[in-house]
């Protein structure tokens, strides 16, 4: 039973599949289950002396003399104690708990062996003290020959039961400080994949702009070029500006109000050149709006929503408006387009759900979205907290 720390050490740091997997993580769980042990052993040393003291005052005021070991050898003994129950602790974590049928009577024994040591330790101490205790023979324990012959069954008895206890006490602590550590690294293990989990799911949403938009674009500009060179410059240049804006805001969660709208706006001026004899747009003025952050791309599936909804089935003239505003601490956007005589719009497109999933993981029920036939136009509203300077830190 005599194992040094360093040897239970080494025992840790070569099982790394109880310590999270890397030298670094069992050595601090090494520290950690070796400091809690240290502080339990002399929680227990300190309450065995007080105990002891207390008792052995009160038997005095009885006449009884000399029932218990004095302080000074029961903290020797204590300190002798120290590096067996180290070791005893180290055996039982390598012997685990299972199988039971097996594991359980190998950790008895652990307990057993541990705890008969604490009569010879006592002993021992109170040789090295100096000091005389009466045993319940009545012989006095005063040379080093006497310890060979062994203390007095009851002695051990005392000792063994006494001591078994304790060391279940220290073993429960390790172990259960253990369980609880590896409790607390699978729960962070599984934030940081909840995290990434998010974080990959926002981008994925945040990029959902509909390749049919940028192939119609191009096929646009593509026919500008032979009638309108000019205007098909103007368009390869938005259209730039456009891409530029979508892969900057596809790599940022939040983005200010303002660059948003601005990425609104040019959306509906090249989706106005494309269809200039039809599309009207409108985007509130930057400003005359806050200074805020907002999801990064969460008005393009609505705007682009409109513009595919509001020129489908019909050829009259469609109107698109971008509204943003402040209320109370809440920053409300409304879509609103004019659709054709007789149109039914699925109000569970995949546009729409992009909005309601980002809205939902990043907000939560402080956020709402709803969308819906209005008169003769589709409107969208979202709500979604005020989120000014300090939102991107948050």
């Amino acid at each position: 039973m005599g194992i040094s720390t360093s040897s239970w050490r080494e025992s840790v740091v070569a099982s790394p599949g109880e310590n999270g997997g890397s030298p670094e993580a069992a050595a601090g769980d090494f520290r950690a289950s070796l400091i809690l042990l240290t502080g339990f052993w002399i929680f227990a040393a300190v309450s065995n002396v007080l105990y002891a003291n207390n008792m052995r005052a009160s038997l005095e005021l009885m006449g009884v003399e000399q029932v218990f070991a004095p302080w000074e050898s029961r903290l020797l003994q204590h300190l002798m104690l120290y590096p067996p129950l180290v070791g005893a602790i180290w055996l039982s974590r390598r012997i685990g708990w299972q199988p039971w049928w097996r594991t359980v009577p190998l950790q008895a024994a652990c307990a057993l062996l541990f705890s008969a040591l604490a009569t010879p330790a006592l002993v021992t101490a109170e040789m090295l003290t100096g000091a005389t205790h009466m045993h319940t023979t009545g012989a006095k324990e005063e040379h080093w020959g006497d310890l060979l012959s062994g203390p007095p069954a009851n002695l051990w008895l005392a000792g063994i039961s006494s001591f078994v206890v304790t060391y279940c006490f220290a073993l429960a602590l390790v172990a259960g400080f253990g369980y609880y550590r590896r409790y607390r690294d699978a729960e962070l293990h599984t934030a940081a994949l909840e995290q990434s989990l998010t974080a990959a799911q926002l981008a994925a949403l945040r990029m959902q702009l509909s390749p049919h938009t940028l192939f119609n674009l191009l096929h646009t500009i593509r026919g500008q070029i032979v009638w309108d060179p000019p205007a098909a410059q103007s368009m390869v240049v938005q259209l730039a500006d456009l891409l530029r804006r979508l892969l900057r805001a596809g790599e940022r969660e939040l983005v200010t109000l303002r660059d948003e709208l601005e990425f609104a706006r040019l959306y509906l001026q090249l989706q106005q050149q494309r269809f200039s004899d039809r599309l009207t747009t409108t985007v509130t003025a930057t400003d005359s709006i806050p200074v805020a952050w907002v999801p990064s791309l969460i008005l393009q599936p609505l705007v682009e929503n409109a513009v595919v909804h509001g020129l489908a089935g019909h050829e009259g003239p469609v109107r698109i408006d971008v509204e943003a505003q402040v209320r109370d601490e809440t920053l409300e956007f409304v879509v609103r387009n004019s659709v054709g005589p007789g149109i039914k719009l699925n109000a569970e497109g995949i546009g729409l759900r992009n909005v309601r999933d980002r809205l939902s993981i990043q907000f939560g029920q402080r956020a709402s979205f709803a969308a819906g036939i209005e008169g003769d136009r589709w409107v969208a509203r979202l709500r979604l907290p005020l989120l000014r300077d300090e939102g991107p830190r948050a």
